[in-house]
């Protein structure tokens, strides 16, 4: 049982990393300049951040919610 979780854990991490690493990669090819006043100002880059995290929340918990239900279809019938 422990060894489950641990092996759900450690997925988890690794789907939130990679979905991390390419939001972060999609989103750096994004003009924030079109929407912010200075591009370079840190509050600009704090908001950058946090799209950056709250996508990667988004993405990922999809992604994890979609595997354990289908994991979880087996138990129909």
């Amino acid at each position: 049982m422990l060894q489950n979780l641990g092996q759900q854990a450690l997925l988890s991490i690794f789907v939130y990393l990679m979905v991390l690493t390419i939001v972060w990669w999609s989103i750096s090819s994004f003009k924030m300049d079109l929407f912010v006043k200075d591009p370079d100002d840190p509050k600009a880059k704090v908001l950058v951040i946090l799209i950056v995290v709250a996508l990667t929340h988004l993405v990922s918990s999809f992604l994890l919610d979609y595997l354990n239900w289908s994991l979880l279809l087996r138990h129909l019938f």
